[in-house]
């Protein structure tokens, strides 16, 4: 199997895709920024200080490679953005609160995508989760018919030639059935931008009745709603992991469903659930956990750990780049 990134740099190179990176004044998105330029992955936007952006590339080594770089201190079209944002906000925010909020760098790269002179976003290197998601939720929202954003990440472990999918694992602490079964559906379409045909087991610790609880009642109901909402999607639950991942365990528990056995997208019931499992997936299983990836939006808008380093920031913009092209 193709390596996952080796595909999606195929997907995007040459395709001169805008991502904002708003943290300008942090060595590690500027090194992952001038890497991705240098490659001709995409084209990054960095927004910050020019003089101490540029200072940054040279500590890094790229100081021959040409960033576009934005200080929100002197856009020029500053009054254009504003005006937008305030039609966008309609009554939520004055023109002075507006003022404020557009000098927050993640507000202002959200609006760049608003604006379609950006594809996508990715901070998080030196701002919390909500300080990240709140304005992309506020402006960029969410897609038609999707109540909520959710966070999924993709596990990868090249010793195998495995590619999985885990979600919610990252935002959403208790979803209900409904927003279970939208966590779902919007899985399977994430799976499909990393050439992951989508097999998806909703996880419960009961297979098929085996288990009686108001948990099990909520992950059977969300199979049953996710299935109404996609019909064509290979889609089954409640299932157990074992019965969902090894064919032995599915023969025994669940012979007759579609996925048992041979799933590669897995939607847990909760976030504890969901961080637990890719957590152990990842230090006991030896799988890469990529993410998260935030899915859900109109637009793409991707979180950083606080503790990423060069190559993570640098991998997650070619994700978003790649979610972009969706």
């Amino acid at each position: 199997m193709t390596s996952l990134f080796d595909t999606l740099k195929e997907k995007i190179a040459g395709k001169d895709i805008k991502i904002v990176f708003p943290e300008g004044d942090d060595l590690r998105v500027v090194t992952a920024a001038a890497r991705l330029k240098k490659e001709a992955l995409l084209e990054p936007v960095v927004l910050g200080d020019e003089a101490l952006v540029t200072s940054l590339k040279e500590e890094a080594g790229f100081g021959d490679v040409d960033l576009t770089v934005i200080n929100p201190e002197t856009y020029g079209n500053l009054s254009e953005m504003k005006a937008l944002f305030l039609d966008l906000r309609k009554g939520k925010a004055t023109p002075e609160q507006a003022d404020q909020l557009l000098k927050d760098v993640n507000y202002f790269g959200v609006m760049l995508v608003q604006m379609g002179l950006a594809a996508g976003m990715v901070s998080g290197a030196a701002h919390s989760t909500a300080d990240t998601v709140r304005p992309a939720l506020q402006i960029i929202k969410t897609k038609p018919g999707v109540s909520r954003t959710s966070g999924v990440f993709i596990m990868n472990r090249d010793s195998s030639n495995e590619r999985l999918v885990f979600g919610d694992c990252a935002i959403n602490i208790d979803p209900n059935a409904q927003e279970l079964a939208e966590i779902a559906v919007n899985t399977a379409e994430t799976a499909k931008i990393f050439d992951i045909d989508p097999k998806i087991a909703m996880l419960s610790f009961s297979t098929k009745g085996s288990g009686k609880s108001p948990d099990v009642d909520k992950v059977a109901e969300a199979t049953r709603l996710a299935k109404e909402m996609a019909p064509e999607l290979a889609l089954d639950g409640e299932l157990q992991f074992d019965a969902a991942y090894v064919a032995a365990v599915a023969s025994l528990k669940a012979p007759d469903s579609p996925v048992a056995g041979h799933a590669n997208t897995f939607i847990f019931p909760d976030l504890q659930a969901g961080n637990i499992g890719y957590k152990i997936a990842e230090r006991l299983g030896g799988f890469e956990a990529i993410g998260p990836i935030l899915q859900g939006l109109n637009k793409p808008v991707n979180d950083l750990s606080r503790g990423s380093n060069a190559e993570d920031i640098y991998k997650l913009g070619i994700i978003t780049a790649a979610q972009a092209l969706d």
